[in-house]
């Protein structure tokens, strides 16, 4: 009886202890987020002697740190050494003291003689590690995985926590190290390699410095190819197409199996407008032969290329005829099939854009047209290009009626929202400013953001330009201005342009006659004069309907084609400021970061 009443007075003791600690732990809590110190130290003393428990220590000992009882805390730390010399996170808050109190050299004594003390096993190294990060001391916490893959004989051990703590102190050194280390067996993370190291590098040096350790990686293991490839984008990062490519060749012809990675380089070329280069690669592979797998993928990929230089007007109309049969080609040999509409796209731009044939053109899209299970989408869009030959070849009202029957036809898809906006366009081209301006009104509220903002900018073009027979005049000069280039006839649109002002002085079109001959250089490739239009637009108009488009226009003609980043970040920084509700704010802010660093994949 005696023995059952002691058990029982111990288990309501033991209980009421237990609610103690329980009131006093929430309470040791709110005073330390309060930032109560001592009244938070006061309690954890009491919480932490009681139990021994290392959460309870961290907050006590960071409490008496917090109010600078350094003796206390020194005293506190030693005992706990003694009583627990194989606990080294006491021996990481020893250092600490003496770190808070400017001995740091010391600190790292104590902090190096516990990295070397740390049992050889793989969870003590992370706890020490652990330890480690809680007082920021990462440098630390870096040289313990260190120590730990050393005693356990595995280089490839703690490569993520490696990886953090670089990446968090923006070691670019060691973080190329440890991914050089970990990509040949963790090939998967060569995509979060790239997009770390583009973030964090700042300027040609970084990138040097990761050229220099692939280089040397590669003399030691050439057949690794994830080391080509990483070298291969950095290459391409640096605007070093051509070396690029001379790597990847070489590279096929010592292993002969880069054949997925010289096409893949090629897409990433033709994706960066190198398509000198592109198409470089491209004929490299098709000369491979038919039997090679990515012969027909390449000649595709090489007649895009080539279709884009012809878009931009880099080479001679001899080149365009060869590029035009190379498409016709295509479709002769693999006959008119939804896998062979692009070569008949393709070429029909180029008969009536670049070589004056606008029957063929027709011709081309209407075979286009007959090939079978076409998406609906791909239909729309042909007939919108059939659209557009007709308004070449001055039959507007054929046009007109192309356009409205896509409208009609694909009433639920983007490609209708585009075919109303040709059909209002190509009134405005005709003068017919009321009609093209009720049609912009209505495309305003389309879903398709960018027809929405083409729509308006239209519609307060013509509202904008029609105040005075003066301007209605210029407007209509302006006008046939727009319809010369869209035929690609540059010379006579610009000559147009300059002229508006001399038939119509004082007109209110300045600033849309800037804008449209920045556009018209661009296309042309005149950055300088492209850049000297569009600085007088913004200086001088700011309150253009053009204003945000000039902006980003220039910024992205700083960042792709003049290489003034500083220029660019200032004029994205800007738009984002004083334009939010632009369409072209959210790919500001994108660009914006990009240039400046920060790292948009966390």
């Amino acid at each position: 009886m005696k023995y059952l009443l002691f058990i029982l007075l111990f288990c309501f003791g033991f209980n009421i202890i237990k609610a103690q600690d329980n009131v006093d732990e929430a309470l040791a809590y709110q005073y330390f987020q309060q930032a109560e110190y001592e009244k938070a130290a006061t309690l954890l003393e009491k919480l932490f002697n009681r139990s021994k428990n290392d959460g309870y220590f961290d907050l006590y000992f960071t409490s008496l740190l917090k109010i600078k009882k350094y003796g206390e805390a020194e005293n506190l730390v030693k005992k706990l050494i003694k009583q627990y010399p194989q606990k080294l996170n006491y021996q990481v808050a020893l250092g600490r003291i003496y770190q808070e109190n400017g001995k740091a050299a010391e600190a790292n004594k104590i902090y190096y003689t516990a990295i070397q003390n740390a049992p050889k096993n793989e969870f003590q190294y992370r706890e020490l590690a652990n330890s480690f990060y809680r007082i920021e001391a990462y440098d630390m916490a870096a040289n313990t995985f260190l120590q730990g893959r050393k005693a356990l004989g595995d280089e490839l051990l703690f490569t993520f926590e490696l990886l953090s703590i670089y990446r968090f102190k923006k070691d670019k050194q060691a973080l190329i190290s440890e991914y050089l280390n970990t990509l040949p067996v963790n090939p998967q993370l060569l995509p979060q390699a790239q997009s770390v190291l583009a973030t964090l590098f700042e300027d040609n040096s970084d990138y040097m410095l990761l050229q220099a350790a692939l280089l040397k990686k590669l003399q030691k293991q050439p057949d690794v190819e994830i080391f080509t490839e990483l070298l291969i984008w950095q290459y391409i990062q640096q605007k070093d197409y051509e070396m690029a490519l001379r790597q990847l060749i070489a590279q096929d012809k010592r292993t002969n199996n880069a054949g997925m990675l010289l096409f893949n380089t090629a897409n990433s070329l033709l994706a960066n407008n190198a398509f000198a280069t592109a198409i470089k690669a491209y004929e490299y592979i098709v000369a491979k032969g038919p039997t090679n797998e990515l012969f027909l993928p390449a000649k595709i990929q090489l007649i895009n290329a080539k279709y884009e230089l012809a878009v931009q007007g880099k080479i001679d109309r001899l080149a365009m005829k060869a590029l035009a049969e190379e498409s016709a080609q295509i479709v002769t040999q693999y006959g008119i099939n939804n896998q062979t509409v692009f070569a008949l796209k393709k070429l029909s731009y180029l008969q009536a854009y670049h070589l004056n044939d606008l029957p063929a053109a027709e011709k081309t899209l209407e075979q286009a047209l007959k090939a079978s299970n076409l998406p609906a989408a791909e239909i729309g869009e042909l007939k919108i290009d059939l659209g557009d030959i007709y308004v070449l070849n001055k039959e507007p009202w054929e046009a007109i009626l192309v356009y409205e029957q896509v409208a009609k036809q694909f009433d639920n898809l983007p490609i209708a929202s585009d075919a109303r906006f040709r059909s209002a366009r190509l009134s405005f081209y005709q003068g017919n400013f009321k009609y093209a301006k009720s049609q912009a009104d209505v495309l305003k509220a389309s879903t398709s953001q960018l027809i929405a903002n083409d729509a308006l900018n239209l519609s307060l073009l013509i509202s904008d330009n029609l105040q005075s027979k003066n301007d209605s005049l210029a407007l209509m000069m302006y006008a046939d201005a727009e319809l010369l280039q869209f035929t690609n006839n540059s010379t006579a649109a610009l000559k147009k342009l300059d002229s508006i002002d001399i038939v119509y002085p004082k007109n209110s079109l300045t600033d849309d006659i800037l804008m449209a001959k920045a556009k018209i250089f661009i296309k042309n490739t005149d950055f300088q004069k492209a850049e000297t239009s569009l600085k007088s637009l913004i200086a001088d108009h700011s309150s253009s309907i053009w204003i945000d488009d000039a902006i980003f226009t220039l910024a992205d003609l700083y960042e792709n084609k003049l290489n003034n980043m500083e220029e660019a970040k200032k004029l994205y920084q800007r738009l984002i400021t004083d334009f939010p509700g632009s369409i072209l704010n959210a790919e500001a802010r994108k660009r914006y970061r990009t240039i400046r660093g920060d790292n948009l994949g966390t």
